[in-house]
């Protein structure tokens, strides 16, 4: 009787505590919160971890970035620049880092903000070029004040503080 216990606790799905100490099943075992972005440009968000909760939104951007803040199974929720939060599908997300320039600044109805991307992670170098804010900037690396990005076919430096998609001092490479 003892051995079947012992088989059924380790057939049981692994369990933890989630930020709110409610339990969940483990997902991916990678840190919450965290940013990823749209692997397709169809991506359904759900009112719930499941394909039975209704869709309350659909993203058409891929590589757009979200911060994955739980996880369910395969389902992960995420919040958006704009702060909405549903559950994706985790195969619908990839781990590419990318960056929204500026989305705070976006306004209907007036002309978006310029951002420069610059030669170097420094102010007083060359401007490689202007983005508008709402672009989307593939993130290479980030040293906690700039981030190392490309846009298109230019790349360079945009000052992390200017950039959703990275935490404040984060850096990676």
């Amino acid at each position: 009787m003892l051995a079947l216990a012992a088989v059924a606790l380790a057939l049981a799905p692994a369990r933890h505590a989630n930020a709110d100490d409610s339990p969940a099943l483990i997902g991916s075992g990678l840190p919450v919160p965290r940013f990823v972005s749209l692997k397709s440009d169809r991506v359904n968000l759900r009112n719930g971890p499941g394909t039975d909760y209704p869709t309350s939104w659909v993203y058409r951007r891929a590589g757009l970035p979200v911060e994955v803040i739980k996880e369910f199974e395969t389902w992960r929720q995420v919040r958006d620049a704009e702060g909405a939060t549903g559950w994706v599908l985790q195969s619908l997300l990839s781990g590419r880092r990318t960056g929204l320039v500026l989305p705070w600044e976006r306004k209907e109805g007036t002309q978006p903000p310029l951002v420069p991307i610059m030669a170097s992670d420094s102010e007083k170098t060359n401007v490689v070029a202007k983005v508008e804010a709402g672009v989307i900037a593939d993130l290479h690396a980030c040293d906690g004040r700039w981030c190392r990005v490309t846009v298109d076919q230019y790349s360079g430096y945009i000052e992390q503080k200017k950039l959703w998609g990275v935490y404040d001092g984060e850096t990676f490479k």
